[in-house]
């Protein structure tokens, strides 16, 4: 471990230099905690914190940028996490996803940075679903892509399968043990995946009607159309007329069910679904931690969730 050792001695001196505003002292106090005997790995937001603990194990140490109740996509770094940032050996994010991340990343990352969109390219914000005029969202800032790309089970297992090399190439020692549990954790993805392909088969209806265009890649995955009350963003106001071509749309389509997520208001989801006499349920786009379990437990919660509002047999 002697060559780690010597990487974390040269993330702490470069830290000591660097004038964000109280980052050196930070980083400093982070550097003492370091373990020379695990990966030092940070995370920006929840799905790469499940990814990164599930492949390292006992041998890594994970830190995630996101706090569990905020809201990802609008992260602000305190000099804190910048310091963590920059003592890391590995760090696993989304470019655009979060523009303060990436303002780090490019500042104090340099090779130690793995980013998810490079492994699997995003698709389209307009993909998976309708999209109505005024539909606001983060589109400027994911250069119209939809950065959700971990609701499709398929594509975070090829994720996982390069984190596991990366992680290898930054613990060569542990390589093998790295690559074994991304092998066990791609078993679990792929028996998710047979899940839905069985449970979403046969539905009465199969339009998603969502406060937040997140499920763009499960749509796509398992034939469903999405249609958004907001765009990417989940804090945008949608305007009056956009409500109502939602709520005729839903209308037309037999909607029951309203979707809305679990770290945002849902009332714009509630006065669609008073508009059309239909429910509200949670669909969780699982941009932060479950209440209980992991993201493979909060998967099949949205599916059973989706089966009871699609009225599939």
């Amino acid at each position: 471990m002697t060559v780690r050792t010597a990487v974390r001695a040269l993330a702490a001196a470069t830290a000591a230099v660097l004038t964000l505003g109280g980052a050196a002292a930070c980083s400093t106090d982070g550097s003492a905690d370091a373990d020379p005997n695990r990966v030092d790995v940070v995370v920006a937001f929840y799905p790469l914190q499940f990814l990164a603990e599930r492949i390292g194990g006992d041998t890594v140490k994970v830190t995630n940028l996101a706090k569990p109740g905020a809201e990802p996509h609008d992260l602000e770094l305190n000099p804190r996490q910048v310091g963590q940032l920059t003592d890391a050996e590995l760090i696993v994010y989304l470019a655009g996803f979060q523009p303060a991340v990436d303002e780090a990343v490019a500042q104090n990352a340099g090779d130690r940075a793995f980013d998810v969109a490079a492994v699997q390219p995003l698709r389209d914000a307009a993909d998976g679903g309708h999209r109505h005029e005024g539909e606001a969202g983060h589109e400027e800032e994911t250069g119209g892509k939809d950065p959700h790309v971990w609701l499709d089970p398929t594509r975070l297992a090829t994720i996982a399968d390069r984190l596991a090399e990366r992680l290898g190439k930054a613990d060569p020692d542990r390589a093998a043990d790295f690559t074994a549990r991304a092998k066990a954790l791609r078993a679990d993805l792929e028996r998710l995946d047979a899940d839905y392909t069985q449970g979403l088969k046969t539905c009465q209806r199969r339009e998603i009607v969502a406060s937040h265009t997140a499920f763009g890649y499960l749509a796509a995955r398992y034939q469903l159309e999405q249609v958004g009350i907001t765009g990417l963003s989940p804090d945008a106001e949608p305007a009056p007329q956009h409500l109502a071509e939602v709520a005729a749309e839903a209308r037309e389509h037999h909607a029951t069910t309203i979707f809305f997520e679990t770290l945002v208001s849902p009332k714009v989801a509630e006065t669609v679904a008073r508009e059309i006499g239909a429910k509200t349920a949670v669909l969780d786009p699982i941009e932060g931690p479950p209440a209980d379990g992991d993201y493979l437990s909060a998967m099949h919660t949205n599916l059973q969730t989706l089966r009871t509002a699609l009225d599939c047999s």
